[in-house]
């Protein structure tokens, strides 16, 4: 049986109690910590944290706190609490260095589809934060769209900046929750301490070793983010706060390592 660490407690509690807090208040929760797309009108600046402690349902918070807890507790016990924690969060912060870098090329992308519209700025993000409740429904989009676009004396667009408008809203509306970019640092990190180790996805229960399961992890989830395909994820999934996550975790705990700064704890 694992130990759970110091630190490892009390990320789960907050976890724990900001998921109970969701449930009372409902979507609100969501709106003030999730955290939004910056041009979206919901986009906090404590949002880049507040989102680590949020979750999208009993699943999500389960397996994630199940990975904090089996790898959290290894790495902490290795580090130190201050070192761990300064860890954690960095690779939080990598995850959405990666996740919202990755949603502002896809944006610009787009945008570039629409430039002899001219659009302004504000009626941009007018555009970009229609609330078409989540879901891919284009009706209810165009159905917001033109009245905005007659306002300013466009009455047809092609099909194609229809489009690209629409992949902006997408980009722009949806939010970000969970700590899956922390612990996917946290499994990198534990990879460079004990690269030996043997682990096993649920779906594929063989044990492969850490040095080569970690990268193949990694791997996987960059394919999903550039090809938008999921294979053991729902399609929902941050795949690039993942890889940010991680790539920050690795780097972390590999430069530490190298330079013997275990040995020299912050505690």
């Amino acid at each position: 049986m694992i130990r759970i660490t110091e630190a490892v407690k009390h990320l789960i509690i907050i976890n724990v109690l900001f998921f109970v807090a969701t449930l009372v208040v409902g979507d609100q929760m969501y709106q003030w910590f999730a955290l939004w797309f910056p041009k979206n009108e919901n986009f906090q600046v404590w949002q880049l944290i507040t989102h680590m402690f949020m979750h999208g349902g009993p699943s999500h918070i389960l397996f994630n706190m199940f990975g904090l807890w089996m790898f959290g507790s290894a790495v902490e016990d290795y580090l130190g609490k201050k070192q761990f924690l300064f860890l954690y969060f960095s690779a939080g912060l990598g995850a959405v260095i990666f996740q919202l870098g990755f949603h502002y090329y896809e944006f610009y992308s787009q945008a570039s589809h629409i430039l002899e519209l001219n659009l302004s700025d504000e009626i941009i993000k007018s555009i970009v934060n229609i609330d078409i409740g989540g879901s891919s429904n284009r009706d209810l989009f165009s159905k917001h769209l033109f009245p905005l676009l007659s306002d300013i004396g466009i009455t047809s667009i092609s099909q194609n900046q229809f489009e690209a408008l629409y992949q902006m809203n997408s980009i722009a509306y949806p939010y970000m929750v969970g700590a899956s970019g922390c612990i996917m640092g946290l499994l990198a990190a534990f990879g460079v301490m004990k690269p030996n180790a043997e682990l096993m996805m649920i779906f594929i229960p063989i044990p492969i070793k850490a040095k080569y399961f970690i990268p193949g992890i990694i791997l996987l989830d960059l394919f999903s983010a550039l090809s938008g395909k999921s294979y053991f994820s729902p399609s929902n999934t941050a795949f690039m706060a993942h890889v940010g996550g991680a790539i920050f975790g690795f780097i972390m705990m590999w430069y530490w390592k190298k330079n013997s700064f275990n040995k020299n704890r912050w505690d």
